[in-house]
C-alpha cells in the first residue's frame, strides 16, 4: 500500500457521515435510501459518502433487482493503524511515481464512474483493468462462480471474459468451482 493510498484512507474516515455509514453496513447489506432513512440524511448525501468509500475499497455494491445494495468490504480494515503508518513505501522514487501516472492514465482513459467502458486490447492495460476489479474480491474470501460473475458484472456486462482473464492473469484462483483472491 502507497502513502497516497494510506493518506486516501485516513481522509476518508475523518468524517462522520462515513463512519456511521460504516456502522451500518456493518449490521446488514443496505441500498442508499435505506441508509438515508436510518440516518437521517439525504440520499444524495449518502450517495457521495458512497463513493468515497468506494474509492478506497471499504465497501462495494452490487445490483438487486431495482436497488444498488452495498455492503462494507473488511479488508481494508484488516491492518491496524501502526501497520499502515510503518509501512515501507517507495511513493518518493520518479519510477513509483512515473508507474502510478501510467496506471492512473489508463484507468481513466478505460474506465469511467467505476465502469468500463472498454476491455483494452493491450496486455498491459488490460493487466491493470483487471487489477481495479479484484480490488473488489476480499482477500481470503471464497466465492461461488455466480458470486464473482456478480461482482464483475457491476464493472462490464462481459463477466465471463473478464473472470476467465482474471484466472488466467493470477488474480482469481479457481478450485473445484470455488474461487478466491490469489
Amino acid at each position: 500500500m502507497t502513502d497516497s493510498d494510506i493518506i486516501k484512507i485516513f481522509k476518508c474516515l475523518s468524517d462522520k457521515s462515513r463512519l456511521a455509514i460504516l456502522r451500518s453496513l456493518d449490521k446488514e447489506d443496505m441500498y442508499v435510501e435505506r441508509l438515508a432513512e436510518r440516518l437521517g440524511v439525504s440520499a444524495p448525501t449518502i450517495s457521495f459518502h458512497l463513493k468515497k468509500l468506494e474509492e478506497i475499497g471499504a465497501v462495494t455494491s452490487r445490483k438487486e433487482q431495482y436497488y444498488v445494495m452495498y455492503n462494507l468490504c473488511r479488508g481494508v480494515f484488516a491492518h491496524t493503524l501502526l501497520d499502515l503508518v510503518l509501512s515501507n513505501s517507495t511513493d518518493d522514487s520518479p519510477e513509483n511515481r512515473r508507474d502510478m501516472a501510467y496506471r492512473e492514465k489508463v484507468i481513466a482513459a478505460f474506465m469511467e464512474y467505476g465502469k468500463i467502458k472498454t476491455i483494452p486490447a493491450q496486455a498491459k492495460k488490460k493487466l491493470i483493468i483487471l487489477e481495479e476489479i479484484c480490488k473488489a474480491f476480499e482477500q481470503g474470501k471464497q466465492y461461488t462462480e455466480r458470486e464473482v460473475n456478480i461482482v464483475i458484472a457491476d464493472f462490464h456486462d462481459d463477466f465471463a471474459t473478464l473472470r476467465r482473464d482474471m484466472v488466467g492473469a493470477g488474480l482469481l484462483a479457481r478450485e473445484e468451482g470455488i474461487y478466491r483472491k490469489a
